[in-house]
């Protein structure tokens, strides 16, 4: 009798269900360094413009078209070597580059550069730059401020006229209906463009050393990156992350999530769902309800993937590449294929098919809209 009633056990388990695995997007990375052309291996951001690809890098403005790297310097217009952050204008084709002494504009080859000396510019050190329309949005070091391309004039935004107590300006997502800027140690601002009104949100807090009320508002006053897609704004910190759906905040700590670090230099939202951290411990996405993470091992520097499901499981996923270093500064879309800005060198990551495990999940898992997520509406 026991023997049919463990026999009948064992057949009743495997008659049960498996738990499918998350399907997580899977790359190759193929990493690009000195050793490829590029102009130094610290790449603080990435510009993907059809089959062009932009890297600003510690020692000049790298592009990489039809396989061969090409490097603009401050000998070519550019306003200073160290290129911080990078915009495409998607009607012109322009692309803005913000660097450590002014903003250059790259045109057809040629390079015009604005300072504080010789226009509108609030402060030389540009962090953010963000197109929309015919406005050109920056965040420098002392405040933003808005450039016209058609007029010529520009607009400053400080503490004189803003909400922002610091002028410490990081990051900004500009959009047909709303502008974001992420202030270092002054929360969040956000700029109506109908009616012209500033908002701001803080961490409610006000504690600059810990989270100490989680989901009750941004996580914390250091904003370091942002992007505005779908109507909900995604916020990095160096102590968090938050989404914001215009009612309810929702944060993310390593304690809870799938992020291998709450010390995040860049993020961007896909949708109202997905969106890509760049992390000092890596690479993470989060579809929603799961996370993947895309590293070198913190303990050999072997290649790493690892799911973290809803439950809470980790399960570490057999990969042969992972982008070029752990501490990420940028990240941008080429179709289904990613690249990854880093402090030692920049990564390509090639969108890999789904496997027969995850036949029967949505095939391609899109990683980005098909346009540049912080500049959807």
């Amino acid at each position: 009798m026991k023997k049919l009633l463990f026999s009948a056990l064992i057949s009743l388990a495997a008659a049960l269900p498996i738990a499918a695995q998350p399907a997580m997007p899977r790359f190759h990375f193929e990493n690009f360094t000195t050793a490829n052309g590029l102009p130094n291996d610290h790449v603080f951001s990435v510009l993907v413009d059809g089959d062009r690809i932009w890297a600003g890098t510690e020692n000049g403005l790298a592009v990489r078209e039809h396989g061969i790297w090409k490097t603009y310097t401050t000998a070519d217009g550019l306003a200073h070597r160290a290129v911080l952050s990078l915009a495409l204008d998607k009607v012109t084709g322009d692309v803005w580059a913000g660097t450590m002494g002014g903003l250059s504009r790259v045109s057809a080859g040629r390079i015009d550069s604005f300072t504080q000396l010789n226009s509108g510019l609030s402060n030389n050190v540009v962090y953010g730059v963000s197109v929309e329309g015919t406005s050109v949005w920056v965040a420098t070091a002392a405040g933003a401020c808005r450039y016209n391309t058609a007029t010529g004039q520009w607009d400053f935004f400080n503490d004189r006229n803003t909400p922002m107590n610091e002028i410490w300006t990081y990051s900004v997502s500009a959009t047909p209906t709303k502008v974001y800027i992420a202030v270092w140690g002054s929360g969040l601002l956000e700029y109506d463009q109908k009616t012209q009104r500033w908002d701001k949100y803080d961490d409610p807090d006000g504690e600059n050393e810990m989270v100490l009320y989680k989901d009750q508002g941004l996580i914390h006053e250091i904003v370091t990156s942002v992007s505005y897609v779908d109507g909900i704004v995604w916020a990095a910190t160096y102590f968090g992350d938050s989404r914001y759906d215009g009612r309810y905040w929702h944060n993310f700590l390593t304690k809870d999530s799938g992020l291998p670090s709450n010390f995040t230099n860049t993020i961007r939202g896909i949708d109202r769902n997905r969106c890509w951290f760049g992390t000092d411990k890596g690479l993470a996405y989060y579809d929603g309800t799961n996370w993947a993470v895309y590293r070198p091992s913190l303990t050999d520097g072997k290649p790493e993937m690892t799911v973290r499901d809803a439950a809470g499981k980790v399960t570490p996923i057999p990969v042969t590449s992972a982008p070029a270093h752990n501490y990420v500064l940028g990240i941008d879309f080429q179709g289904d294929d990613i690249w990854v800005a880093t402090a030692k060198g920049l990564s390509h990551g090639i969108r890999l098919p789904q496997d027969k495990r995850t036949a029967g999940t949505p095939a391609s898992h899109p990683i980005s809209t098909g346009s540049n997520p912080t500049t959807a509406k």
